[in-house]
């Protein structure tokens, strides 16, 4: 596990703006971390008081990712990985998964916003023998991208690209699909994609909440259905169980499967 951080201090990062909720902090709330600010919690609670259950889809997306990851590394052999939109580091990060199992595994987490910058810089190491980099920039720039993570990754050789809850933040579903579609075709073939999203039409109290998160003044978050979220691996080939609920994902033996608003997959690209 990685041990708790101090949050940096706006007169330290006078660019970390902490006068507007911000979705990477209030996750990180929902995680039981402890970088984010008043603002982060007031609205984190804000939003828990309507919809209690957006802290299990939270750790369910959390767990979805550490097992999609093992799978990537176990059972696909992919040792590259490209995680965009990667949050503020906590636990379970996509470095540690990936280099706890194949140490010279590489790893380069996008972001746009300065705090995560600021951790990153501090807890994003690596094993000696593989690399973790961190490329600023916005999931709506992919060419900025893989530009930068080609210069930590080989883009040919097969790569494991993770969009975990950040197409959400393109309101337009075609913007958004065409993200994953550059992404994709600058990888070879044996790479894979891993998306899972807020999904619509599952639970009305969560769509309520996120309703109303909406209307905060921070960064909107767009739900998407089910079949939305299913053609972001048009054109790839779904690994079992498909596109479910990120609980129902291989889960690990024994643990709760609940039906949540959160909807992941992982597919092979040909």
């Amino acid at each position: 596990m990685t041990d708790p951080v101090t949050t940096p201090q706006p007169a330290e990062h006078p660019e970390i703006d902490t006068s507007v909720p911000h979705s990477a902090r209030i996750w990180n709330y929902w995680l039981g971390g402890t970088d984010n600010f008043p603002v982060d919690r007031a609205a984190g609670d804000a939003y828990t008081a309507v919809f209690p259950g957006i802290v299990t889809i939270a750790r369910g997306s959390r767990a979805f990712l550490r097992r999609s990851i093992t799978h990537l590394v176990s059972e696909a052999g992919i040792r590259q990985f490209l995680d965009v939109g990667s949050g503020l580091p906590t636990a379970q990060n996509t470095h540690e998964v990936a280099q706890r199992i194949a140490p010279e595994a590489r790893i380069v987490h996008v972001d746009s916003d300065p705090m995560v910058l600021a951790h990153a810089r501090a807890l994003l190491t690596s094993t000696r023998e593989g690399a973790t980099a961190y490329v600023e920039a916005d999931a709506r720039d992919p060419d900025r991208i893989l530009t930068t993570a080609a210069e930590t990754l080989d883009l040919g050789r097969p790569v494991g690209l993770i969009l975990s809850n950040i197409l959400g933040h393109v309101a337009d579903h075609d913007q958004a699909r065409s993200i994953v579609t550059r992404l994709m075709d600058a990888l070879p073939s044996g790479s894979h994609l891993c998306v899972n999203d807020g999904s619509l039409g599952i639970d009305p109290v969560f769509e309520q909440a996120q309703d109303a998160y909406n209307k905060s003044g921070a960064v909107p978050y767009v739900l998407r259905s089910v079949d939305e979220i299913t053609r972001f691996f048009d054109g790839l080939e779904l690994v079992e169980p498909g596109v479910v609920p990120v609980t129902r994902w291989r889960p690990d033996p024994g643990s709760p499967t609940p039906v949540v608003a959160e909807h992941g997959g992982l597919a092979r690209k040909p």
